[in-house]
């Protein structure tokens, strides 16, 4: 029993266990125990800029070869954009086919305070060309401070191509970099060992608010959101990883504790650094771990984009706003765009939603209020989606490039990150 306490995974489990047992007793406690997800997350985010900065750095200035890093950057980027198409596709082929909205009764969207998440569209760029505008930082010092993601990976590729040309000369500054982010890992193992917590704390809050009984009210809209993140995982993910030579299902086993971690936060950015180091313990190169997991966390949202696709035909569905095959394709091209700018961290996605709704005028977009009581529970799938969907893409890429190395021992590799 002690031994099996030790484990993180199990540890993590008891939380969310004990999360909703405390939930479910004492709602309105459950509530206020927000706050330690909330800490939690902070304390990740906290290391999240300057660790992304630090291996995008190191994976393009060791490599030296400025041809080789715009070779795996595009093949990332294609990658990317092909298989968040075909996610974008899954959700609107299913939502169309299981029709959740279809006869829903919208006057509950009377009682929804849309206003912080319009507000939050409204705030954002989502154009074409707002968006390319916003990936260069004014300021980089401030677009660390402030954790902004896209302007920090536009930055760190500039800083690390500036290195990789120096030659010999820029290799000092890698070695340092190198010890420095291992001192940032550190900080990372240091903050894993209160994970248990912000997962108890999470599901408690997640039940004492909403109640299971805000499970039923939008019940098939979440499980038609459920069946196809799961079905994408296996199906769409199962099949490249197979062509590439790996076992999905064993790769999930791999990073477990990553996925109960997010299961229990709602964040996928809270897994972020240990996914990082359980890949390079894979067999992924460090070089292709630090540019593709980074990038993978803006351009590869695979859940985040399913979920898209299907509220947004749900809210359609739920207005009985009929919408025509080039109307749907025409959607699909608006989320292609929008979903590219939603990030890792809860609440981003609804935001979305609402900016994609804004720039597609015919679907109502205070019918966002109909999701507000669930959304919450959604968030995990596809949180759970974006991390294995950007593990397995660094995997291929690592294949591609003949840049992956698996250890002789698997269970030893798992075991070091653990420790």
């Amino acid at each position: 029993m002690r031994r099996a306490l030790n484990n993180l995974t199990v540890r993590v489990i008891i939380g969310i266990i004990l999360g909703i047992a405390v939930g479910i007793a004492f709602p309105a406690f459950g509530e206020d125990l927000k706050v330690l997800a909330d800490v939690f997350i902070k304390m990740i985010k906290m290391v999240i800029a300057p660790i992304i900065f630090l291996t995008v750095v190191i994976g393009i200035g060791s490599m030296g070869d400025l041809k080789k890093v715009g070779r795996i950057g595009g093949k990332a980027l294609l990658y990317f954009e092909i298989v968040t198409t075909f996610a974008l596709a899954i959700g609107i082929i299913v939502v169309n086919i299981l029709q959740p909205g279809a006869g829903f009764n919208t006057s509950s969207v009377e009682g929804g305070d849309v206003s912080e998440y319009t507000k939050g569209a409204e705030e954002s760029s989502h154009g074409f060309v707002e968006f390319f505008v916003g990936v260069v930082p004014e300021n980089a010092m401030a677009a660390m401070a402030g954790g902004d993601l896209l302007p920090i990976l536009f930055f760190a590729i500039f800083f690390g191509l500036s290195l990789a040309s120096l030659g010999e000369r820029g290799k000092p500054v890698v070695d340092f970099f190198e010890r420095l982010t291992d001192i940032f890992f550190g900080i990372v193992n240091m903050i894993m060992k209160v994970s248990p917590i912000a997962a108890f704390g999470a599901m408690a809050y997640t039940i004492g608010k909403f109640g299971l009984g805000s499970l039923v009210s939008l019940g098939q809209l979440m499980l038609g959101v459920y069946i196809t993140c799961a079905l994408f995982v296996i199906v769409i993910l199962g099949g490249i990883a197979k062509l590439f030579g790996f076992n999905i299902f064993k790769f999930i086993a791999y990073i477990k504790e990553e996925i109960l971690l997010v299961l229990g936060t709602s964040s996928s950015e809270s897994a972020l650094p240990k996914l990082m180091q359980k890949l390079e313990n894979y067999g992924c190169s460090k070089p292709v771990v630090g540019l593709v997991v980074p990038t993978g966390y803006s351009f590869n949202l695979d859940g985040t984009s399913i979920y898209l696709s299907m509220a947004a035909i749900f809210i359609a569905q739920a207005y009985g706003v009929d919408l025509t095959i080039w109307q749907e394709l025409t959607l699909l091209g608006v989320l292609m765009l929008t979903s590219k700018g939603a990030a890792g961290v809860t609440g981003s996605g609804f935001i979305t939603l609402a900016a994609t709704l804004a720039a597609f005028p015919m679907i109502p977009v205070e019918g966002i209020a109909l999701l507000l009581g669930v959304d919450r529970f959604m968030s995990e799938a596809r949180a759970i989606t974006n991390l294995i969907g950007n593990g397995v893409a660094t995997v291929v890429v690592s294949k591609m490039e003949k840049e992956f190395h698996p250890p002789a021992d698997l269970h030893a590799a798992e075991t070091k990150v653990a420790n």
